[in-house]
């Protein structure tokens, strides 16, 4: 598996980061942990006319965060999503989603999640804030996360894992995005799903 190695959020994974706290880390010291893309899923809906929601997925992301496990300093953390990256099951509104009416993917390719806060809510959940940059423009989120499991990988590449869930609710129109909410076509509230594992980095490469 090859993982990237670029500093990035958004929407988001954010939820590692949050969760940190809960971990019990051997040989605590500041330790980068990298988006593991090969198991990650971020999934969006979208009420249409009022009859069913229609759901999507964001395919590309790139993440990393640094953590101090004895401190419990969260020292940096960053996700981006590429907006270009969208899959709807259906070509032409895929087409429609990354245009200018919504993620103008040609004039903002990135949506960044960085993690401004954590408000831990019980003993493997807490609540995740940030700014979400979108559109050129920046505003507070927040997440609901959970940490589903942190341990050495059973198989593959062995190394200590976090497995995280997170979900999150965003009106779209705060970031300008109104095509079809008059007459309303489409709904405004945006609603979030987050899965996915972040590996610590082991220092050797």
């Amino acid at each position: 598996m090859q993982r990237s190695k670029s500093f990035f959020l958004t929407p988001a994974f954010l939820a590692c980061f949050s969760l940190a706290p809960f971990v019990n880390i051997a040989n605590a010291a500041p330790a980068n942990y990298e988006l593991d893309d090969e198991h990650f899923s971020m999934v969006f809906e979208i009420m249409h006319v009022g009859y069913a929601p229609v759901m999507g997925m964001f395919r590309k992301v790139e993440g990393e965060f640094v953590y101090d496990d004895e401190t419990q300093e969260l020292i940096s953390g960053e996700l981006t999503f590429k907006s270009e990256n969208v899959f709807t099951n259906h070509e032409k509104r895929d087409d429609h989603v990354t245009g200018k009416d919504f993620l103008n993917s040609r004039k903002y390719p990135d949506i960044t999640f960085t993690v401004t806060g954590f408000e831990p809510t019980g003993e493997s959940t807490g609540l995740v804030t940030g700014d979400l940059n979108m559109l050129g423009q920046t505003k507070p989120v927040e997440l609901d996360v959970t940490l589903n499991k942190a341990a050495e990988y059973p198989i593959g590449h062995e190394e200590y894992t976090l497995g995280i869930s997170a979900k999150a609710t965003l009106k779209r129109s705060e970031w300008g995005m109104t095509y079809g909410l008059d007459p309303a076509l489409l709904g405004d509230e945006v609603k979030l799903k987050f899965g996915f594992e972040a590996i610590k980095d082991s220092g050797w490469f």
